[in-house]
């Protein structure tokens, strides 16, 4: 549900942006942006609870959460951009009776950027690169627990649509954060941003 919410609010948005006298701004420059979503982890419970160092089995994740994040970026021509950006990606849970664990996890990086305009303002576009992120275990399972903290630098990529309408940007899109083989996030964004 919360998924659905975040990717149906630019799309009602966007057609009452358009206009005949709908004029994009230059086709490059320094562009900045913020947006916040949903996010996810794409992996199984006993893989979640490996990679934090949880051990049995007698545990279950929660597994989604809000996410935010913050990007900056510089498009060289239409077709072609790169970004830096930072992503809160939230907390997901592993929960044993009444005990909570939260694995916070926060990610920045670079990404490379390709672009295809589609007329109209709208352009689709795709994105890969690498992020440095950090998941902390805050919380116990039991009191001999002793979670792991984790980090690392690893792929992020993505896709999603963009409209342009004169130097505000609106941008809805996937990405997934591909941090350990027991442990990738996907998130589902809504951004607002500017090109100067």
């Amino acid at each position: 549900m919360k998924k659905k919410i975040w990717l149906v609010i630019p799309m009602t948005i966007s057609p009452l942006l358009l206009a005949p006298t709908a004029q994009a701004a230059n086709a490059d420059g320094l562009y900045l942006g913020i947006g916040g979503g949903y996010g996810e982890v794409a992996s199984s419970d006993s893989e979640i609870g490996k990679f934090a160092g949880a051990s049995g089995e007698s545990y279950h994740v929660d597994d989604d959460d809000s996410v935010y994040k913050a990007f900056v970026g510089y498009e060289y021509n239409p077709y072609f951009a790169t970004e830096a950006f930072y992503a809160d990606l939230g907390k997901p849970n592993l929960i044993r009776g009444g005990n909570v664990v939260d694995l916070k996890s926060k990610a920045y990086g670079l990404s490379l950027v390709g672009k295809l305009p589609v007329g109209a303002g709208f352009e689709l576009f795709a994105k890969a690169g690498m992020a440095r992120w950090e998941t902390e275990a805050r919380g116990e399972l039991s009191a001999t627990s002793d979670l792991d903290d984790n980090d690392g630098i690893d792929p992020v990529y993505g896709a999603g649509v963009q409209y342009r309408y004169q130097h505000l940007l609106l941008r809805t899109e996937y990405e997934r954060y591909d941090f350990d083989s027991n442990f990738k996030v996907d998130t589902y964004t809504a951004s607002v941003g500017w090109q100067f």
